[in-house]
């Protein structure tokens, strides 16, 4: 199937590929001729299959533009709050040949000599992608021209301006209610299915619906309900249709993790559609290096103080947590926690000691486990499956939609929240406690939720959790107006002061810090643990200083700070992308919006 893909992928690229002015005025090419090409349901089946386009093991360092990491990448919403960013240096995503490619196929498929059943599901399939590829132009630009139709030179449609956002969602709706009744429910391994295009369904209503309650400046507040509506309707199809369940064999401190290091994950229950990698049949992919080791991205201590106290209570209601070092903060925690992050005691194959934290300036000391395979061998390393569309994300999607529509029964939460829960061995939510004792931090970072508060403030902790470095945490922050949180640069690890400290949590020190302007000694001088074992010597100071490690307050210690910028998000502004001033220039009917 792969290849076939790959084959008509390069067959695509040469006949209706990039184009000039916006990839949407090229005639069709003769290499995919509608009388010669569009025949047979193999026809459709090639072509569809050539649009297929599904996240990757990539997706695990997708979490750069969020509050949950730090990088060092050129993150484009970190240099817009730089203040670095205009409609010039703002170039990328509008980019439409994609949609070219779809709209070409639905222009073409009616000539087939195929049931009415078959073009019906090769229809659907099409419309998925094309409103996929329409939620991503919505979520950057908001207003966005709408093309049903491929365009050719000389059609006036090439300079049209703007449609709005509400005629854009209304017909990305319809094309998702499309797919999702005539999309069939058996398809070939690692394509989409009914049940894939009914999450992606969800996923966008619950994205418009929560996008237009929280953003005033849209003036669509009074149409939210409708698509929080959809997302608890189709959700709830999804749950009644029996047809999945959370992966649970009672064994808390692993099976969240198995979903990130399969080898196979297209007979899992949880997975409801699966991105299949497999070395031997040349199409692996390994990501160890990135996530893990010389790492461009690493874990911010703001999301390992979302996760829970083991009993359910909250760590940041402890007495001085902010000061607790690494090894007290992984005590008694949610059992997500050390399978999402590198834990005190964790051993790396083929080590057999614990592996020490390796502290780098920029970085927060914390090590992502999400994504990274514990594996030397090569096959193994290129051969573990993604999974694209989890059940989880249909349970929370639920939970979310009936909290924001006020209408979520304990037994809704049970059927949803808790049994996430329940596989990572956690205590229930319970509906009247969570309202009646909300989170006073979670109050200050989302001070705009007032009804219902305190029971979608931990559904939104629930999907930090679950979700952490899988791709969700950034657009969370958009459609909830909570944009603001990005200001605050990412903080690691905390240290009182210089000294020896255990890592590991033998009790046995492992590391030192030491002053700026101390010299680390040779080998044969540096200061030895119980185990007759040399520390690891760190020059500790602040931000900007030739430390190794920069700690907020130097020598006298604090949170390891990896920046020393100033963020600003300007709202409402910051929450969408100007036009490339470029395509202004073409077609003077485009105009900017929000202050671009």
């Amino acid at each position: 199937m792969k290849k076939n893909i790959y084959l008509l992928l390069a067959l695509l690229a040469i006949g209706v590929g990039a184009c000039k002015k916006g990839e949407l005025d090229r005639f069709p090419q003769t290499s995919v001729s509608p009388n010669l090409f569009f025949n047979t349901e193999e026809d459709l089946a090639l072509y569809v299959n050539g649009l297929l386009s599904m996240p990757d093991r990539g997706t695990y360092l997708s979490d750069q533009s969020s509050d949950n990491v730090t990088t060092t990448a050129a993150v484009e919403v970190k240099n817009i709050m730089a203040g670095n960013a205009n409609a010039q240096n703002i170039t990328g995503g509008w980019n439409w040949s994609r949609l070219r490619n779809i709209n070409y196929f639905l222009e073409n498929y009616n000539k087939a000599k195929v049931s009415d059943e078959i073009k019906r599901h090769y229809v659907g399939l099409a419309r998925y992608y094309r409103a996929s590829f329409y939620l991503g132009m919505v979520k950057r630009f908001s207003d966005v021209p709408w093309y049903s139709g491929t365009l050719n030179p000389g059609d006036q449609d090439l300079y049209k301006a703007r449609d709005s956002r509400a005629l854009v969602m209304d017909s990305v709706m319809a094309d998702l209610d499309y797919a999702y009744k005539n999309v069939r429910e058996k398809v070939p391994s690692g394509t989409p299915g009914k049940w894939a295009t009914a999450v992606f369904y969800m996923r966008a209503a619950l994205y418009e619906g929560t996008f237009r309650k929280y953003h005033n400046e849209l003036n669509l507040q009074a149409s939210a309900n409708p698509f929080l509506e959809t997302a608890a309707k189709i959700s709830a199809e999804v749950m009644a249709s029996g047809k999945f369940s959370i992966y649970n064999t009672n064994k808390p401190a692993i099976d969240y993790a198995s979903l990130f290091a399969s080898q196979d994950l297209t007979t899992n229950p949880e997975v409801i559609l699966v991105n299949v990698f497999d070395q031997t049949k040349n199409w692996g992919q390994n990501v160890n290096g990135t996530v893990f080791g010389d790492y461009e991205q690493a874990p911010a201590k703001d999301l390992l103080q979302s996760y829970l106290m083991k009993d359910g209570t909250r760590y940041t209601d402890i007495s001085n947590h902010d000061q607790f070092g690494f090894v007290k903060e992984f005590e008694n925690r949610d059992p997500r926690l050390a399978q999402t992050i590198a834990y005190p005691g964790w051993i790396s194959v083929p080590n057999t000691t614990p592996y020490i934290q390796r502290l780098n300036k920029n970085f927060t000391g914390y090590h992502q486990l999400k994504g990274y395979v514990n594996s030397t061998d090569f096959n193994t390393l290129n051969s573990v499956d993604f999974p694209v569309y989890r059940y989880a994300e249909v349970l929370l999607t639920n939970a979310e939609a009936l909290a924001e529509l006020g209408t979520l029964s304990q037994a809704q939460l049970d059927a949803t929240v808790n049994l996430l829960r329940k596989r990572a061995g956690m205590p229930d939510l319970n509906l009247s406690q969570a309202n009646g004792n909300p989170d006073p931090l979670l109050q200050q970072q989302f001070n705009n939720v007032t009804a219902n508060q305190g029971l979608i403030l931990e559904i939104r902790r629930e999907r930090r959790v679950e979700f952490a470095f899988e791709d969700f945490r950034f657009d969370d922050l958009m459609r909830w107006k909570a944009g603001k949180l990005l200001t605050k640069s990412p903080e690691g690890m905390y240290f009182p002061g210089l000294g020896k400290f255990d890592l590991t949590g033998d009790g046995v020190d492992d590391i030192i810090l030491i002053d700026v302007g101390q010299t680390i000694p040779e080998e044969a001088q540096k200061v030895k643990n119980s185990l007759g074992i040399s520390l690891v010597y760190y020059v500790a100071g602040p931000i900007g200083s030739e430390a190794t490690v920069y700690l907020k307050n130097g020598k006298n210690g604090g949170n390891i700070v990896t920046e020393s910028i100033t963020r600003k998000f300007e709202e409402p502004k910051y929450y969408y992308r100007p036009i490339p001033q470029q395509q202004i220039l073409l077609n003077s009917n485009l105009k900017q919006i929000f202050g671009w």
